[in-house]
């Protein structure tokens, strides 16, 4: 089970959103921004996860998250940070996390590789002719496309974090229709993914994304039309992690119609 906190982004997020009114309007400085953004996301961390890079990174990760989404929108003079760049000046400028800071590029290098093998969950979400899916679509143009998941939190059940992703990602609840048995799983370069399998999702639902700046679209594709369901078709766009689990769904729906 994966080992850092129960906090998603969004959750995390919406929780220290700010008010125009707020302080977070009024930085003069990158130092003033980073000192609140210590304050949010890492000084009150229980002393278990202030021992635990992996827990630290993932806060560091939720922090640049809120800089990016929320303070620069508010403060549009202050750069686009990348991750790894933000990260380098948080360790520095908190005094909990300067036991890294001698030595950024290898604790930044252990998270993100900590980060690629934590196991993801996620939903297939079927119409009720089953001839189509839910895909999503990443925010940036280069994007592609692919099926409603997300990382695991510590202690979560897998069909919860897959519920749980989908409503974040699609706006659809489907906590009350997963069946823990219909699952497709296996692991891809050390991480395992968990993909359940949910028939009877309407075509006509208004699909509205609950994250900021991580999903452009959500769209309704014939699974006729994806990698790997016709052999030696051409399919247009990008499918990331598509064709490993696509070509198990027609031999579920079979069993599902002569089981």
């Amino acid at each position: 089970m994966a080992s850092f906190s129960n906090s998603s982004p969004e959750m995390s997020a919406a929780a220290g959103a700010d008010s125009p009114d707020s302080p977070s309007a009024k930085y003069q400085t990158i130092e003033e921004v980073l000192e609140d953004l210590s304050s949010r996301f890492i000084l009150n961390l229980p002393d278990e996860e202030l021992a635990s890079l992996e827990r630290v990174c993932f806060q560091v990760e939720q922090a640049h998250w809120f800089y990016e989404d929320f303070i620069r929108e508010e403060n549009p003079r202050f750069p686009s940070l990348a991750l790894k760049r933000f990260s380098e000046m948080l360790f520095h400028a908190c005094p909990l996390l300067h036991q890294w800071s001698h030595d950024h590029e290898q604790a930044f290098n252990t998270f993100m590789q900590y980060k690629t093998r934590v196991p993801v969950c996620g939903a297939i979400m079927l119409n009720d002719s089953w001839d189509k899916c839910i895909l999503v679509k990443g925010w940036k143009a280069s994007s592609g496309w692919g099926f409603p998941k997300g990382k695991i939190n510590q202690d979560e059940e897998p069909h919860k974090c897959a519920a749980r992703e989908v409503l974040e990602e699609t706006g659809y609840d489907l906590a009350g229709q997963i069946n823990k048995l219909d699952v497709i799983e296996m692991s891809i370069k050390e991480q395992k993914i968990s993909l359940y399998i949910v028939q009877g999702v309407p075509e006509d639902y208004p699909f509205k994304t609950k994250t900021r700046k991580e999903i452009s679209k959500i769209e309704w594709f014939k699974l006729v039309d994806l990698p790997t369901w016709r052999r030696n078709k051409a399919v247009p766009g990008k499918f990331y992690l598509i064709s490993p689990f696509i070509g198990y769904v027609p031999s579920y729906l079979c069993y599902l119609v002569d089981p």
